[in-house]
């Protein structure tokens, strides 16, 4: 899959359903048959869409972890707390169940923005102030991580 592009502002009506952005849906279309994983996200309190390959190819990555061991059963039972198989209706609405959408304090508007490979969904205000939070650090972050020689990183 290649990566996705976009942040979308969006409505999710009283029941929970969101109407997927024309561009954002244009992207996931080869994706729309199988289906997506929406998650609780690990760092923030916000909610990640994963179309289903993705989420496969993260499964394989955590199910080579050792269960006998402690830390990686408690880390499996709190990443997978919440997930739910979620797809797009025959009217390109998604529909967040209502623990998810506690989760992430969803109200009315929300932001859906495209973190490569997976979409993140957020309450509008939550993102904004997320977004405002990380500007100081961005600079410091970006050198952190992008800014490696060759040597350490094929990213640069």
């Amino acid at each position: 899959m290649n990566s996705l592009i976009g942040t979308y502002e969006c409505k999710v009506d009283a029941k929970g359903r969101l109407m997927l952005p024309a561009a954002l849906k244009k992207q996931l279309a080869p994706e729309l048959q199988n289906g997506f994983v929406l998650k609780r996200a690990v760092f923030q309190e916000c909610l990640e869409l994963y179309p289903m390959q993705e989420w496969n190819t993260l499964m394989q990555k955590v199910n080579k972890l050792n269960r006998f061991k402690k830390k990686n059963n408690d880390f499996i039972r709190r990443f997978t707390a919440g997930v739910k198989i979620v797809e797009v209706d025959a009217n390109g609405r998604l529909l967040i169940p209502k623990d998810l959408v506690a989760f992430a304090s969803i109200a009315k508007d929300i932001v859906m923005s495209s973190a490569v490979n997976i979409v993140e969904i957020w309450d509008k205000t939550k993102y904004e102030k997320a977004i405002d939070d990380a500007a100081d650090d961005f600079a410091d972050l970006a050198e952190e991580v992008m800014g490696q020689d060759e040597e350490y990183d094929s990213i640069s």
